[in-house]
């Protein structure tokens, strides 16, 4: 089902947002888009699509597309995943740019228009996300440096986090490895020129792959830490076990897609240590979910 087909016009930027079972929170993002930004509705279009949900995300969408016109709805009747849903969406987009979101992002004023302003400044390809911050307002760990075998140890077992290792939230603009996928924009020609988020990822690590190719291709990412956006997270992931056992899926398919086969038996017998370890504390401390959920995970560690 597709609403409000656009013009042959050229755009400046076309507004992706990807939806499962996020009804009152894809309404939200998609209205904050509307109040945050001073482009003009000729500039831009928002493309939503839905990942099959069965909360009435349609329903509610659909109102608001009669209330904007350059707003377009995508009804998927599967769970395309990320990757597959947003690839789709950016081959219908006639923006310039593309700009994706994830639908629990509520837009901070201007945020949009100056990452539109910066992008629109670079002569070459690129990438560039947001600040993110947490409901609470408190800065969110959102971009950092590729999982190298170290970094990833430091994730597992010490916090990296915490230290600003593995994710931080920098308040300044600066080259980063990689943003989250919850906000980023790039040039939809470079965007094709990788073909897109990696359609083998159903969801999580799909941004890193995508900036990881762009590297090796000599296109960088920015942080651009005056374009604040909040991000409510993981909404529509089904609880906490659901992102582990796709974070650990992730890291072995980006690992046997990158790096060697040594590299690929560590990643292994870090990820069946951090298992061991987690199951051990859960049953000390009798916490049958946190057994069940690693043991879970584990059948995501995959070698090659």
């Amino acid at each position: 089902m597709l609403s409000n087909k656009p013009n042959e016009l050229k755009l400046e930027l076309s507004i992706i947002i990807l939806s499962y079972n996020t009804k009152k929170l894809t309404v939200e993002t998609i209205e904050s888009v509307y109040k945050s930004t001073n482009l003009k509705i000729s500039q831009f279009e928002i493309i939503v699509i839905d990942n099959n949900s069965t909360d009435d995300s349609a329903l509610a969408v659909l109102e608001l597309v009669k209330k904007y016109k350059n707003l377009q709805f995508i009804q998927s009747n599967i769970n395309l995943g990320y990757s597959k849903g947003n690839n789709l969406a950016a081959k219908k987009a006639i923006g310039t740019y593309l700009l994706f979101l994830n639908s629990d992002i509520v837009v901070h004023r201007n945020a949009i228009d100056k990452l539109l302003e910066f992008s629109k400044q670079q002569k070459n390809d690129f990438f560039a996300g947001g600040k993110l911050l947490n409901s609470d307002g408190t800065p969110q760990p959102s971009c950092g440096p590729f999982y190298t075998l170290f970094i990833i140890f430091g994730a597992l077992f010490l916090r990296g986090d915490y230290w600003g290792l593995t994710r931080s939230s920098p308040n300044k603009n600066k080259y980063i490895d990689w943003v989250s996928g919850a906000c980023l924009i790039t040039k939809k020609e470079t965007f094709e020129k990788l073909r897109g988020f990696d359609e083998g990822i159903f969801m999580y690590m799909e941004e890193i792959d995508l900036l990881y190719r762009a590297r090796l291709l000599k296109i960088y990412t920015h942080f651009i830490a005056d374009a604040v956006f909040t991000h409510l997270g993981s909404a529509s992931s089904n609880g906490k076990s659901y992102p582990i056992q796709q974070v650990f899926s992730g890291f072995t398919y980006f690992y046997k897609k990158h790096y060697s086969v040594i590299s690929i038996y560590t990643l292994y017998v870090m990820l069946q240590l951090k298992v061991l370890i987690v199951i051990i504390i859960g049953f000390l401390i009798k916490k049958p979910g946190l057994v069940s959920t690693y043991k879970n995970a584990q059948k995501y560690i995959q070698l090659p």
